[in-house]
């Protein structure tokens, strides 16, 4: 539930390495959809980067069209699959209607010490309304099959981003990526709860632009 909006502060940054696109994954009920579609829209070649569920787009992506992909980036990410179970409640949570009092209600996404912050949840809530409830039920309903294994046939160079207190993301999940991609590099944000492009962006860039200079990307 995030739109163009996640990568803001980032855009003077990324738009001294390259042009940006935007990836359209808003349309679609499945990830390999998303990644056509994110496909169909892209340059000839093309660095990927992928935040959250963009990880799992990514990943796809990646693997449907190596001989475009340069470089691949997974920031927040994971590969592990979910359970019918744990799809079902991501449905029952998206689908409800009724939201905590504003008194008690903080952005989980966020570091404990941002939770509040006005000015982060409000670009938040801006994008999850200006996407709408028939995009939260698509993306809610994604089915997310364990890929850790496919990650082991991209070749290309990779940077894998963990955040140190992300809430939504274990770190765990995110490290492993690293181990099974074969020309990986992984870094951590300290300090940064799950939407490292919002909290830390001026961080990240630097990373993105040290390790696409390092690579000739």
């Amino acid at each position: 539930m995030c739109d163009q909006d996640l990568w803001t502060d980032m855009v003077p940054g990324l738009e001294a390495l390259g042009r940006i696109h935007y990836g359209n994954v808003y349309e679609d009920s499945t990830l390999e959809g998303m990644a056509e579609r994110v496909l169909g829209h892209a340059p000839e070649s093309f660095v990927l980067v992928g935040f959250s569920m963009g990880g799992f787009v990514a990943r796809i992506l990646a693997l449907m069209a190596p001989e475009r992909v340069t470089g691949v980036v997974f920031i927040a990410a994971s590969a592990r699959g979910y359970s019918d179970e744990e799809r079902k409640q991501r449905q029952a949570w998206h689908g409800r209607d009724d939201r905590p009092p504003r008194a008690t209600s903080g952005a989980p996404g966020l570091h404990p010490d941002r939770e509040h912050d006005p000015a982060l949840v409000g670009r938040l809530r801006a994008m999850q309304r200006r996407l709408g409830r028939a995009v939260r039920a698509r993306q809610a309903a994604l089915v997310r099959r364990d890929g850790y294994a496919d990650l082991e046939r991209i070749a290309c160079p990779a940077l894998v981003v963990a955040c140190r207190q992300d809430r939504l993301r274990k770190f765990a999940e995110t490290e492993r990526m690293a181990h099974h991609l074969p020309n990986a590099t992984f870094e951590v944000i300290e300090d940064c709860g799950h939407m490292a492009p919002l909290e830390k962006p001026h961080e990240l860039t630097a990373l993105l632009a040290r390790w696409i200079q390092a690579h000739g990307l």
